[in-house]
């Protein structure tokens, strides 16, 4: 599948490297390839910058946001959650119209520091936001409620068995992004319903951010005991 990652960061990344290592045509989306080219030192996490990530990975493409949703049959929304929207309207409504979006941005607002909260809840979610913004677009809610290293291989914990949600309008969407996560390595993945659901795990990331503090490592997640 031709595969649009739109965001260079950690998750970007992740996703990237393991949509290509899976035989899909990786395309990763950037505002600005020449900065995201001239970048030589390590994220706020200690990452390596993008440059050094790509040398890694030959296989996968970079281009504008545009240029990546345009030729992409689905797209992963990994930017942060302040400027998803803005990024999405760098791809374009036309780019994006009849594709599916996996979406794994969260709301989260750092203007009061840390924990960060979130600039939308209870009544509404960025993904209801994406989904009203871009009326064409599929959009599929989900791994917004585990780290990146779990997204991509959640055998890292407990051999994968553990929960992840996906929340969306379209069902052909969700059956699609089902298969992509159980390609990961993904073996509870629980359908909350309509895009809606998606405040639900959304507002997880309170709980998330304090476990992290609590625990002092990301690597955990939930398991629905039923």
């Amino acid at each position: 599948m031709k595969i649009a990652v739109l965001g260079t960061g950690m998750v970007g990344q992740a996703l990237a490297g393991r949509l290509a290592g899976l035989g899909h045509d990786v395309t990763v989306g950037t505002r600005d390839i020449a900065a995201t080219m001239a970048r030589a030192e390590p994220d706020g996490m200690g990452n390596p910058p993008y440059p050094a990530w790509a040398q890694a990975h030959p296989a996968v493409k970079l281009a504008t946001f545009a240029q990546a949703a345009a030729d992409a049959e689905l797209i992963v929304n990994a930017t942060s959650g302040a400027i998803s929207l803005a990024a999405l309207e760098a791809a374009g409504s036309d780019n994006l119209a009849g594709k599916v979006l996996l979406d794994i941005a969260n709301p989260l607002d750092f203007s009061g520091g840390f924990p960060p909260t979130l600039f939308v809840k209870d009544t509404d979610s960025l993904g209801e936001q994406i989904q009203r913004a871009f009326p064409e677009l599929k959009v599929v809610k989900t791994l917004n409620t585990v780290n990146a290293d779990l997204m991509v291989d959640p055998r890292q914990l407990a051999d994968g068995d553990h929960t992840v949600f996906v929340s969306g309008d379209d069902a052909d969407a969700k059956k699609t992004v089902t298969g992509l996560l159980e390609s990961f390595g993904h073996r509870d993945v629980i359908d909350l319903g309509d895009i809606t659901s998606a405040r639900g795990t959304e507002m997880l990331l309170p709980i998330w951010l304090r476990l992290f503090g609590a625990l002092g490592n990301p690597m955990f997640n939930l398991k629905v005991v039923r």
